[in-house]
């Protein structure tokens, strides 16, 4: 029953996916919703990377320290290791996780808010491909935004861990920055950027279709954020499996 229930979702999904790329009827009204989308669903969230990432950073550096005391280990390993949690993990995975919070749950409220109030209803009998309408900017403009988010987010971190070192005595400066330059792979860098690509659409793409679908009232898109929120984590943490093992081997 439950796997039945997933093929007709994914199903439907697909389907929706299809109907949201189709080709734009005004190239300019399409233009003008993509800069929109990219203030309301990028621009603000740089407030929340940036506050998240400088902690973020911090933590990992003094727990880095703090649990790799063996004198073998050279002094340096506290910047590496920090610069390479979050060139792989935290600037795509982590942030795209709690980015599925804000941007997911935005998205799917602001889509399913229009169902209920049957202003969806209104574009379709307007002849207007609601779908692509609506759906299509969302999609386009977060994936565009999501690797400025994710050079915010690097850059952030490191710069919390450099604030750890500059401010107290539990790394010296000179080693943390000698850390985090030490043996540098420049694939690091793409690969997470790749990843936040395809978990950027993710996100876009599963909240719009959990807003589009929205059957009831007002408590039916508290559900559909909630869903959405869910099944993009669940997404995301699925596709981080298969990307690492494609793009790292």
């Amino acid at each position: 029953m439950i796997i039945d229930k997933s093929l007709e979702q994914f199903g439907r999904y697909c389907l929706f996916i299809r109907r949201a790329f189709a080709v734009p009827d005004k190239w300019g009204v399409f233009g003008r919703r993509t800069v929109t989308e990219v203030s309301k669903l990028g621009i603000d969230s740089i407030p929340l990377v940036i506050i998240i990432s400088l902690f973020i950073g911090a933590v990992c550096t003094i727990q880095m320290k703090l649990n790799t005391t063996n004198p073998l280990m050279p002094a340096y390993s506290v910047g590496l290791a920090t610069r390479d949690i979050v060139l792989l993990e935290f600037s795509n995975s982590i942030l795209c996780l709690i980015l599925a919070g804000k941007v997911g749950s935005n998205i799917a409220s602001e889509i399913g808010t229009m169902r209920v109030t049957e202003q969806i209803d209104a574009l379709d009998i307007m002849g207007v491909n609601s779908t692509n309408f609506l759906v299509l900017p969302k999609i386009v403009g977060f994936v565009l935004f999501m690797p400025v988010l994710g050079v915010f987010c690097i850059g952030t971190s490191l710069l919390g861990g450099f604030c750890v070192a500059f401010f107290t005595d539990i790394i010296s400066v000179a080693r943390y920055t000698y850390g985090i330059q030490a043996y540098f792979t420049e694939w690091y860098v793409w690969y997470g950027l790749i990843k936040s690509l395809v978990f950027a659409f993710i996100i876009s793409s599963v909240a719009s279709y959990w807003g589009y679908y929205v059957k009831g009232g007002a408590l039916q898109v508290g559900k559909a954020s909630t869903n959405a929120v869910v099944s993009s984590s669940i997404l995301i943490l699925l596709f981080d499996v298969i990307l690492t093992k494609l793009l790292l081997q």
